[in-house]
Parts: C-alpha cells; sequence; structure tokens
C-alpha cells in the first residue's frame, strides 16, 4: 500500500514541485494539495483517500500553519502532521509540535532525507532531523548560559534602587553597604547584562521586564 501524503502550502511553484517530487518517492503518492487550511477543510471532507501524513507550511494567508495544524489535529487525528517551513526560530517550532505536529521539516531539506523522514514519521510517528537536534542543543546551551547569569536577590535590589535618581552613593548608604560592595555589584550586574554604562543597565532592565517605566 502506498503512503499517501497531503500538502498545505500557498506557495504554487513550491507545492507543484514538491508533488512532483514525492511522486518519484517508492511507494508514495499525493492525495491532496491546498493552498491554505481554509482550501483544505472541504477537499479532506470530499476525500475518497485520507493523507497519511500531511506536510503544512507554517506562513499562509488566511490560515496559517498553527490554526491548520490544531483543525486537522481535531477533526482527522489519524493524520501525521508535519510541519514544512523556511522559518527555524523557537516561536514556531515549538507551537508547531503544540498543535500536535510529530517533526518539523525545513524546506531546504535534501529529497534523500526527506524521503527517510517521511518513511520514519510514517512506520515511527516522529522524526528528528539532525539540524533540529543541533538547534535544540544550541537553545539548551543558551538557556543554560542564561541561567547562569541571572542576578542574585541583592543585585536585584541594587538594580531597583539604581534605576531612579539616586547616586551610587545614595543607593549604598540607603542599602547599608561600603561604596567598594556596591562598586562590586556594578560591575557585576554590567557584566551580566554586557552593559557599560548606567543607562544601558536601565534600558536593559526594563528590556527584560525586571523593572518598568
Amino acid at each position: 500500500m502506498p503512503i499517501n501524503v497531503g500538502l498545505v502550502d500557498d506557495h504554487q511553484l513550491f507545492s507543484k514541485s514538491l508533488e512532483m517530487m514525492l511522486s518519484s518517492f517508492h511507494d508514495f503518492r499525493v492525495v491532496v494539495v491546498s493552498e491554505n487550511g481554509v482550501d483544505l477543510q472541504p477537499k479532506l471532507k470530499e476525500a475518497k483517500i485520507l493523507p497519511d501524513i500531511m506536510l503544512i507550511d507554517v506562513n499562509m494567508p488566511v490560515m496559517d500553519g498553527y490554526q491548520t495544524a490544531r483543525w486537522l489535529k481535531e477533526n482527522f487525528p489519524s493524520i501525521k502532521l508535519t510541519a514544512l517551513s523556511m522559518n527555524d526560530n523557537d516561536h514556531s517550532i515549538i507551537n508547531m509540535f503544540k498543535v500536535g505536529c510529530c517533526a518539523y521539516l525545513f524546506k531546504d531539506i535534501h529529497p534523500s532525507e526527506l524521503e527517510v523522514a517521511l518513511n520514519q514519521i510514517y512506520r515511527k510517528g516522529f522524526y528528528n532531523s539532525d539540524r533540529l537536534q543541533l538547534h535544540y542543543n544550541q537553545l539548551l546551551a543558551a538557556r543554560e548560559e542564561d541561567a547562569e547569569e541571572q542576578l542574585t536577590e541583592r543585585e536585584k535590589d541594587f538594580l531597583l534602587h539604581t534605576c531612579s535618581d539616586m547616586t551610587y552613593s545614595q543607593v549604598a548608604q540607603l542599602m547599608k553597604l561600603s561604596a567598594r560592595t556596591i562598586d562590586g555589584y556594578r560591575e557585576s550586574v554590567f557584566r551580566k547584562f554586557k552593559v557599560q554604562s548606567r543607562t544601558g543597565m536601565v534600558l536593559e532592565a526594563i528590556r527584560r521586564g525586571l523593572i518598568k517605566i
């Protein structure tokens, strides 16, 4: 039995090329092609053969990939959903998995890897590419680095006081600390925030949501 695939992508040239490529794979056939989620709905409801796998573009007009995947998960839970996109940002990847996708593939994927990926998705229900794993590892590393650079409670107190019109001397008096200790807090916060001035420190604190204006 062939593996039936559906495509949802608003770029017709890419969609047509992908359809031809998939049809050239052994034991694969394309049974549904749509431009967006709205266009897909009546086609699926009238289809004699449902896709085993649905490839879904993330960015589409009218009904985007997130909405399309959510609708498919609710109405056709047997279809294995796979995101296919150029977006490699955390927001796109995480959200597509949240709405039911079992894999996230990039549009510049090599045809041989695409065939392997689709076979694994069909048989195992998931596929983790080396590129996505690298992206995940980099994300973890970045989060670990951020965690190492978190402010201590005393540094947060220092930051709160310095994001005002008080001088460093006044902050030292208020916190009942020596000027040298305050200088140490300032240098530590500058380093963690990667800034070189009090103004930069205040702006970074606002960006991080540590203080409000």
